[in-house]
């Protein structure tokens, strides 16, 4: 190697190490773009009767339920499993729970800095939305917030009507992943508005 090639080398290698970190930083946007275009067409074929129907070949997940809230903006697809290859792309239906829109509690988790930090913005009153495969809609009321440790199981408890409860960590701006305590909102069912002309029910 010359003395040219010699001072060029780690400018190259800086160079390359560069474009490596910048790669990285435009898969990572990139690939949850393309994962939630996969899971709303997984979302449509859910709707349309296929049961399980996987957003991509591989995933050891689907969409069960859409949860969304206008006065939060939000519209995020629930899937199978809380398992962590399932959080990453959305919130995940807690197992052993009532599926969203069901009698009984679903339990649904999700990431505290992703699909889950709107639930920091809720307060007692406000109304979320959950639309099943088959297209049942239910709206369901926020009565109550709370704090608990990572070892209390008791917002998993079966209880009568329908209930969703959602659960992430907290606290919300925590700099270290994970933690012991959980940030837990509890909502309950509430009836759907009068229908609205045309013979529609409304939902807000």
């Amino acid at each position: 190697m010359n003395k040219r090639a010699r001072r060029l080398a780690p400018a190259l290698a800086a160079l390359g190490l560069s474009l490596v970190v910048v790669i990285h930083a435009l898969w990572i946007p990139l690939k949850a773009e393309v994962a939630q275009l996969l899971l709303h067409d997984a979302w449509a074929r859910a709707r349309h009767g296929i049961e399980a129907p996987r957003p991509w070949p591989w995933a050891d997940t689907w969409p069960v339920a859409r949860l969304t809230s206008d006065q939060h903006d939000v519209d995020l697809f629930v899937l199978a499993g809380a398992s962590g290859s399932s959080l990453a792309f959305g919130p995940g239906h807690v197992d052993g729970t009532a599926l969203p829109g069901e009698a009984g509690n679903a339990a649904v988790g999700g990431h505290r800095d992703t699909s889950f930090a709107f639930l920091e913005a809720l307060e007692l009153g406000d109304v979320l939305q959950v639309e099943t495969p088959a297209g049942e809609l239910g709206r369901y009321a926020v009565v109550e917030t709370a704090i608990v440790n990572e070892r209390d199981t008791r917002a998993l408890q079966e209880e009568p009507g329908r209930a969703l409860t959602l659960i992430t960590c907290w606290p919300f701006h925590a700099l270290a992943p994970g933690g012991s305590d959980r940030y837990v909102v509890r909502a309950l069912e509430v009836p759907l508005l009068p229908e609205a002309p045309g013979g529609r029910a409304r939902t807000s």
